[in-house]
């Protein structure tokens, strides 16, 4: 079973984000990196100084680099940067919208957790397309991965296993209406929030998170103890989503319980101090309210 890191869905300063993946290069047992912005396409310009150099450490290291594509397209510039990035022949892209699967069709790419693939025949008609990886919507139940994974057996199926959920994006942005400001005028301010802002009911409960347009969850989705379920499930790989811990050491917990050098409950534990204050859940993958932490 691999390890997939996953883009970066957070607004961080360039230079951090640059460095956090030169140290995934050198440190992270990970096989494979997904780079590039998937959430707003105002931030690509602070990160497109790095992307060569980032992409060219990550190789230089092992990893199987691969370009995200945009979540939403809804802009004629985004457009025309998702066709860019499709067309670019010597790249391999992660298609994050089905308007990306036009370009890339009949040569190898990926498709991430934004493409909605809930069934086998839905896989099975991508794979004869060209897609080789297949990050499944992350509130899909063991069961059903099990069948899109039979259904299509040279496919790479992966599965979202750390980080807070992706569950919507909007063509507004949450933040810079927080902050009385338009989305044309945002003023970057998500950047204040690297590791989201914490969304609260009216009775001060933590119910979700906002990260400029996208909205995930508050909870963070931790499958270190379903190691076992998932493989047995025909799962290839694990998707890790960066968030603001030790990625590394994240890393390194999972490839120690997939490896079979360190039990699922005390990497599970271990998780808890490198990501202080995290409410773990895996209801989704046991067909429970994702919110749920089954057989802590």
């Amino acid at each position: 079973m691999e390890l997939t890191l996953g883009p970066v869905l957070f607004n961080w300063q360039a230079d951090d984000w640059r460095d956090f993946y030169f140290r995934i290069a050198d440190d992270a047992p990970v096989e494979t990196v997904v780079i590039g912005e998937v959430v707003c396409s105002k931030r690509m310009p602070f990160l497109a100084r790095h992307l060569p150099a980032v992409a060219e450490r990550l190789a230089a290291a092992g990893k199987t680099v691969i370009f995200g594509s945009l979540a939403l397209v809804a802009l004629e510039r985004e457009r025309r940067q998702m066709e860019e990035l499709a067309k670019s022949e010597d790249l391999t892209v992660e298609a994050n919208d089905v308007s990306a699967l036009r370009h890339l069709a009949g040569r190898p790419h990926a498709i991430g957790p934004f493409v909605n693939i809930y069934n086998e025949a839905t896989a099975a008609f991508f794979a004869s397309r060209g897609a080789r990886r297949m990050c499944l919507p992350p509130e899909l139940p063991a069961a059903s991965v099990a069948a899109i994974a039979a259904g299509v057996p040279d496919v790479t199926v992966e599965v979202f296993a750390f980080g807070r959920v992706p569950l919507a994006i909007s063509a507004r942005c949450y933040h810079a209406r927080l902050h009385k400001l338009t989305k044309d005028n945002c003023r970057f301010v998500c950047e204040k929030d690297p590791d989201g802002l914490a969304v609260e009911t009216l009775d001060n409960e933590p119910f979700l998170t906002v990260n400029g347009v996208q909205t995930l969850s508050h909870t963070v989705m931790n499958l270190v103890g379903d190691i076992d379920l998932l493989r047995s499930a025909g799962v290839g790989a694990l998707r890790l989503s960066p968030q603001c811990c030790d990625m590394v050491a994240v890393a390194r917990l999972f490839r120690d319980v997939i490896d079979g050098r360190r039990e699922a409950g005390e990497a599970e534990a271990a998780l808890a101090e490198v990501y202080p204050g995290a409410v773990f859940a895996n209801g989704f993958v046991h067909a429970e309210s994702g919110v749920r932490r089954v057989g802590a």
